[in-house]
């Protein structure tokens, strides 16, 4: 008995042991500034005093979501203003670039009966200006996310790309105002605008969402009892996703407002209004971001995180070539690819760079895993992809009977803000009482799903204009002899399906992509796994350049057809293939923390 009472004292001293050496060598790397107060255990009281779930428990105990933290609606605020100003001008890209010039108007405004414009280049030149501003706005967050892990931090790096999209923003005003507008000028300074923004938005963007879920600190599930009595299980991964989901609330009453009001400043007015009032209310995230200048939680630049990230991965590739191509991706994608790469297997000497622990090996193998879940989202925004441009121009060929042809865009948004608080209170826990268990992969298949869903909405609805349009398949550019368009008789508004579903597959995979990347990435490299989130809206935008040539009559069918394919069947080829990653969901959520010197 004897024996058997040391057997399991010692590993348990042993543990303790550990536990303390740990607490002192956080400790130490606060004080140095290395880590923040977060990472290290006993600075952090989050989790003291409570009740950590037993392996039953985990089964039979229903779960939920923890309360979100203030300072978290307060970041949502300035990511409302930041996507008021995006959205709101961005609104308004296709008619400014695609139409001309109204007669005897110096302002481009087409008032409520004509068709407001500007340049007048065509829809092919829309959608390839659209198209790459969406591409730079997406490539940027890489240089936004690797400056601020490294060396400014994120709350600094936010700062500076505000100022930067502001003076982008000015650009664009300049390009709109009477006198310019219209001419080469106007398109050298509007191409410019979207240079200088897009900028100001990749650094913006990249780290603002790792900094809104930062705001909750507590990473490990607990015991709670709720006003009734019963116990549950306080799932931080559930408070995450709640988190994202108002944030992308705020996202959306953003785009919501800005884009209504700056399509009928842009009609009514004219497009330096629809420029201005976005910049205006711009200056709000400024304001917001100093008046929480030391209450948000921040997490402090840990050096060149990438270069040792490559270095491991560069380390664990070793030995695993083969002239057998199979061989090769076999060996790669094997189990036990990560382990060679963890300090306590090296043998003899350790390599400089490798200051880190085991766990950070798994925190790094983690990252991986999820960005090879956002290799397939450039197929997904593909899809979304379309209500930013052809939508729009669809729009233009039906009856709109007074509406700017551009608002019904707007349906978006506002199916958003609708339904994300009905799948938080009413959906999701709905489906926890009864004990479904719908995983973030999961959520992602169903994204695919309703976004192939929407494009076969769309490729119907065009089928029916070619049909009914006085030019068939050039409803486009239908025009009478004093060159008044003339469109189809179809009402605008049977495009709302296409919208809705759209809505629904952000909701499933937009939302829960921004969640993935949060949870799943090493905690000093947040911003760049973000950013490789964000980064597949670049590379979808250059498969969307692909597309441009089915972005003109009379090819708009096989467009929305050959999208509707392409996500359905990849969503398909998506579920088989991290089916098994999927039922790791809980195994990679509470992975001991590894330490990063």
């Amino acid at each position: 008995m004897a024996g058997l009472e040391l057997d399991r004292e010692i590993p348990a001293a042993l543990a303790v042991v550990e536990r303390h050496e740990k607490i002192a060598y956080d400790y130490d790397l606060q004080k140095k500034g290395t880590i923040s107060d977060e990472t290290a255990d006993k600075a952090d009281p989050v989790h003291e005093g409570l009740e950590f779930p037993t392996e039953e428990q985990l089964v039979t105990l229903r779960r939920v979501s923890d309360t979100i933290p203030w300072t978290a609606y307060m970041i949502a605020v300035v990511e409302l203003a930041e996507r008021f100003s995006y959205y709101g001008s961005s609104a308004v890209f296709v008619n400014f670039i695609q139409q001309p010039l109204p007669p005897n108007s110096t302002t481009g405004a087409g008032g409520l009966n004509g068709q407001s414009g500007a340049l007048g280049r065509g829809q092919q030149m829309s959608t390839g200006l659209t198209t790459f501003y969406q591409f730079w706005s997406y490539i940027t967050p890489i240089a936004g996310a690797y400056v601020a892990d490294t060396y400014w931090g994120r709350y600094k790096t936010i700062c500076v790309s505000v100022a930067i999209a502001m003076l982008g923003h000015v650009i664009m005003i300049i390009s709109a105002v009477p006198g310019v507008i219209g001419g080469n000028a106007s398109v050298g300074l509007f191409i410019l605008s979207l240079i200088i923004t897009g900028m100001g938005a990749g650094g913006f963007k990249s780290n603002i969402s790792p900094l809104v879920a930062e705001q909750y600190r507590r990473t490990k599930m607990f015991i709670a009892v709720t006003k009734t009595g019963e116990r549950v299980i306080v799932d931080p991964s559930l408070t995450t996703s709640r988190i994202y989901m108002y944030f992308y609330l705020f996202i959306n009453i953003g785009a919501l407002i800005g884009q209504i009001g700056m399509v009928y400043a842009e009609k009514l007015v004219g497009y330096w209004l629809a420029y201005t009032l976005p910049t205006v209310v711009f200056l709000l995230s400024p304001l917001v971001l100093w008046y929480g200048h030391g209450k948000y939680h921040t997490s402090p630049p840990t050096g060149s995180v990438l270069a040792t990230a490559v270095r491991v991965w560069r380390y664990a590739m070793r030995g695993r070539w083969s002239w057998n191509p199979i061989k090769t991706i076999r060996n790669l994608t094997a189990d036990d690819f990560w382990e060679s790469a963890k300090p306590t297997r090296v043998v003899g000497e350790k390599p400089a760079w490798m200051r880190f622990d085991d766990n950070w090996v798994e925190e790094l193998r983690r990252g991986f895993k999820a960005c090879s879940v956002f290799l397939w989202f450039p197929i997904y925004w593909l899809s979304y992809n379309q209500l930013n441009n052809n939508l729009t121009s669809q729009a233009a060929t039906m009856s709109t009977h007074g509406l700017p042809n551009d608002i019904l865009s707007n349906l978006d948004p506002f199916a958003l803000i609708i339904f994300i608080p009905l799948c938080d209170l009413v959906f999701y826990p709905a489906l926890i009482r009864w004990r479904i268990n719908f995983r973030p992969l999961q959520k992602i298949a169903w994204g695919f799903y309703s976004g192939a869903a929407a494009m076969v909405w769309a490729a119907v609805v065009q089928h029916y204009i070619y049909k009914t349009n006085p030019c068939g398949y050039h409803a486009g550019t239908c025009v009478d002899n004093n060159g008044n368009p003339l469109v189809s008789p179809l009402n605008v508004w049977i495009q709302s399906g296409s919208y809705v579903l759209i809505a629904f597959s952000e909701i499933f995979a937009s939302i829960t992509g921004l969640e993935y990347a949060f949870t799943k990435a090493p905690r000093n490299m947040r911003s760049l796994v973000m950013s490789m989130f964000l980064f597949t809206n670049a590379i979808a935008a250059a498969i969307g350049e692909a597309f441009v040539s089915l972005s003109t009559d009379p090819l708009l069918v096989w467009n929305y057809g050959s999208v509707a394919v392409i996500c359905g069947v990849s969503g398909i080829i998506f579920w088989i293939l991290v089916r098994k990653l999927n039922s790791q969901e809980d195994k990679l959520n509470n992975m001991a923390e590894g330490r990063f010197d």
